[in-house]
């Protein structure tokens, strides 16, 4: 493959970058609300709607869903451009529920949510860990009865990380005992504010919250249902491929903000520093160069399954040695929070580096993903 963009390529991440550039007031707010671990603010919601309402939340997506019928490179430039500026590179409505709606649900499904997702005016919330079912998604137990004209929801989930701002629950049920496990999970869509949910919060290390959430006899809708009754699982698995596929480019700002602030310390003098540093600009580049890949596999309509599994790990354990190495470079003073005089760059990088671990689980860790790889990748058994 050629890693260069094409010239309309390069004109179209112009454009989408002097749009960020213009809104430099909103987007530094809606980072600043980003980073505070709270999720999405005011701030937001507004550059979402600004962005979806140029069709570049979903771009790939039919017009007639709020797309522009591009290509999927057109939709990796954008998410480059969303995670440089606002360290968001996709939405979960539009980076995962909505691809599977669109190939899976029903039409009414389709014209009531795709529309509302590609436009940046609501959200989703991944509902899939339980205390016993985390990699092993198959284990989870909350149950979803079938009543003939609705079903009933009774269980627990826990880490779904946005369901304090997200509207619908994108939620993985068992609606049947089967054997093997996954065979029994069905998967729904239940607006967070039907009557019988419960959230809690739970508070990360790195300051995030997340959450747990209780259904307690909850009614919902046979319309909830997405695609067939227990055929859940293999959705899932969908979305997951598709929330493996990420960007570098909030790694590489940050490589740049260090490799000035080293510039101007003088710590460049520093051999040790110097080749730490040049290995982490050769693993960043190796990352970016990887996600290229996965987006020309898709624009070629290929399903990059292992190959997105690789992508997770590759910038996870990248973003991993990113932050361990800056604390070195800061030496002591690394661990000094916002506030104090003597922090280092405003203190960002003490956050960062607390908040860095979550990446090494979520989405998968990395031990699932060589296990995938092996599998999937290399053909080897199970076990």
């Amino acid at each position: 493959m050629d890693f260069r963009f094409s010239p309309e390529e390069e004109k179209f991440n112009q454009e989408v970058r002097d749009f960020f550039i213009a809104e430099e007031q909103t987007v530094k707010e809606a980072r600043k609300e980003w980073d505070s671990g709270l999720g999405y603010g005011p701030a937001c919601w507004e550059i979402l709607k600004k962005i979806g309402a140029r069709g570049w939340l979903c771009p790939t997506w039919p017009k007639e869903y709020g797309g522009l019928e591009t290509s999927y490179m057109n939709r990796y430039i954008v998410m480059e451009q969303m995670h440089y500026f606002l360290n968001i590179y996709s939405t979960v409505g539009a980076g995962m529920a909505g691809p599977v709606i669109l190939h899976h649900g029903d039409e009414e499904q389709k014209t009531r949510f795709l529309l509302p997702i590609a436009r940046g005016e609501v959200e989703f919330a991944l509902g899939y860990t339980e205390p016993q079912a985390g990699s092993d998604l198959a284990a989870l137990s909350i149950k979803a009865e079938d009543k003939g004209d609705h079903f009933v929801i009774d269980g627990a989930k826990l880490f779904n990380t946005r369901v304090h701002y997200a509207q619908y629950h994108w939620l993985g049920a068992r609606t049947a005992v089967t054997e093997p496990k996954h065979k029994g999970i069905s998967l729904f869509i239940v607006d967070l504010k039907t009557p019988g949910i419960t959230i809690s919060p739970i508070w990360t290390v790195g300051g995030m919250r997340t959450n747990e959430v209780f259904y307690d006899n909850v009614k919902v809708p046979k319309n909830a249902l997405v695609g067939e009754k227990n055929r859940g699982f293999y959705y899932i698995l969908e979305a997951l491929d598709y929330e493996r596929i990420s960007s570098v480019s909030a790694l590489e700002r940050g490589f740049q903000e260090v490799l000035e602030y080293v510039k101007k310390t003088g710590k460049n003098k520093d051999p040790l520093i110097r080749q730490k540093l040049a290995g982490l600009a050769i693993e960043i580049e190796t990352a970016r160069l990887f996600a290229l890949r996965v987006a020309w596999m898709l624009n070629r309509d290929k399903v990059p399954n292992y190959e997105a599994a690789m992508l997770k790990m590759l910038v996870s354990e990248t973003e991993q040695n990113f932050v361990n190495t800056t604390m070195q470079i800061f030496g002591p003073y690394g661990v000094i929070q916002k506030g104090s005089k003597w922090t280092q760059l405003s203190g960002e990088y003490e956050r960062i580096y607390r908040d860095s671990l979550e990446n090494l689980i979520t989405r998968g860790t990395s031990e699932i993903m060589r296990n995938l790889i092996a599998q999937r990748g290399l053909g080897l058994p199970r076990r």
